[in-house]
């Protein structure tokens, strides 16, 4: 069969297009926040149970994700659970009141959990590891870009048809990713439009078949036994309730407290999500840069990275203290663009310290654990918002990933990194 040029890029490009699809169904909830609390007749505190129900069910799920990818592989794991994310997606629409539809969001939690570790493990498979912060910059930016269509595409959707049709439709995109995966994912070793060049090159940078194969099946005892795995684990936990609050609070807080309507919403709303595209590429490329220009190993340069991106995190700290919504909206910019950094190069390097038999099972702990994290932050926000207001709230967000770095930086001291630095020619 002929060969396509640069496959691994395309097959990048597509585990972005699923990522965006599965971003796209779990943010439609937050932009119909306002919309929902007054039709269906709830609470802010309900509603932070309505998103608790996605957040324990996903949290629970991501290492179950893992591990059934690991074991089933990637072309048949990724489309049954994009499939059963679009059914479930879809059932929204038939919520009556705020248990029905946490119980549809709890669903969803359970389906749409496989994103990440599934999206690390192709990286795995198909990038060496000098490559590899790049490619998950590009396939994470899917994250970001589905908040960024979606509070567009939601409130079209609602002002031109009605909640249950937006409900409808963002679920129902997750079919057309299922169909393709399933059509057109191979590994790289099966792939009959893998050139052999570009074959080898992939390989160079990856452990041997035979060497993972002889890793055999993962071991959850093994992984949570080791420090690099908390060095990552204890990040992504400071780190995520960022991306929580930004995914599901955010589109609620500027109605709510700024005074913005949904449209203004929908013109404005989108940007901290751009920034944050644009994070998680440029931060993909700071790590290489970091390599081949200051003799950076592998490892400092994904941590060094890191440390950028939190001390720009600290931004998000000031939000509650400014006027302008418009100025909030730019802090919350940079804190997307600082997070998307964070949370790019952190997951690679999942990849980077364990073995390509465990990867999945891996991210899907540490998964788990950040998901902990935001799930906290998001219940503490139900409880706070209406009392203390988000002030404080933000003000908190803008010190963990600084935390979580310091600790990233103290488990990783004396990690016997092997990597050389890239040449610079």
């Amino acid at each position: 069969m002929k060969h396509i040029k640069g496959l691994r890029w395309w097959i990048i490009a597509l585990v972005c297009f699923g990522t965006i699809l599965n971003y796209i169904s779990r943010n439609s909830l937050g932009v119909l926040a306002d919309t929902l609390k007054h039709n269906l007749g709830f609470s802010t505190k309900e509603y932070s149970y309505v998103v608790a129900a996605f957040q324990v069910a996903y949290t629970i799920m991501q290492p179950v994700c893992g591990y059934i990818i690991d074991f089933l592989g990637l072309k048949v794991g990724f489309a049954l659970f994009a499939a059963a994310w679009s059914v479930v997606g879809m059932l929204h629409g038939f919520a009556t009141g705020w248990m029905s539809l946490a119980f549809f969001r709890g669903m969803l939690g359970l389906t749409e959990a496989v994103a990440i570790p599934a999206g690390v493990k192709a990286v795995s498979e198909w990038f060496p590891k000098q490559e590899r912060s790049v490619a998950v910059g590009y396939f994470n930016a899917g994250t970001s870009m589905g908040a960024v269509i979606a509070p567009v595409l939601v409130a079209w959707l609602l002002y031109k048809h009605s909640w249950q049709a937006a409900f409808i439709v963002t679920g129902a995109l997750g079919f057309i990713f299922s169909g393709l995966w399933f059509f057109f994912y191979r590994a790289p070793k099966d792939h009959p439009n893998l050139s052999d060049s570009e074959r080898a090159y992939i390989l160079s940078g990856q452990e041997s078949i035979a060497e993972s194969n002889a890793h055999g099946k993962p071991s959850i005892k093994t992984i949570v036994k080791t420090r690099r795995f908390w060095g990552i684990a204890i990040t992504r936990f400071l780190a995520e309730p960022a991306w929580q609050t930004f995914n599901f609070w955010i589109p609620l807080y500027f109605i709510s407290v700024r005074g913005m309507n949904l449209k203004e919403f929908a013109i404005f709303g989108w940007m901290p999500f751009f920034a944050a595209d644009m994070g998680g590429i440029l931060g993909g490329y700071l790590s290489p840069f970091l390599m081949k220009h200051f003799n950076f190993k592998l490892v400092n340069s994904r941590i060094a990275g890191i440390a950028t991106g939190a001390v720009l995190m600290t931004s998000v700290g000031f939000v509650g203290y400014v006027e302008s919504p418009y100025l909030a909206i730019a802090l919350f910019c940079i804190g997307g663009f600082s997070h998307q950094m964070i949370s790019g190069l952190v997951n690679t390097m999942t990849a980077d310290v364990f073995n390509t038999r465990e990867v999945g099972t891996a991210n899907g702990l540490t998964g788990m654990i950040s998901w902990i994290g935001g799930l906290s932050f998001s219940l503490l926000i139900g409880q706070l918002a209406e009392s203390v207001g988000y002030t404080p709230l933000f003000a908190a967000l803008g010190m963990f990933d600084v935390v979580g770095v310091t600790i990233l930086f103290l488990l990783y001291r004396g990690y016997q990194d092997n990597s050389t630095a890239m040449s610079k020619n």
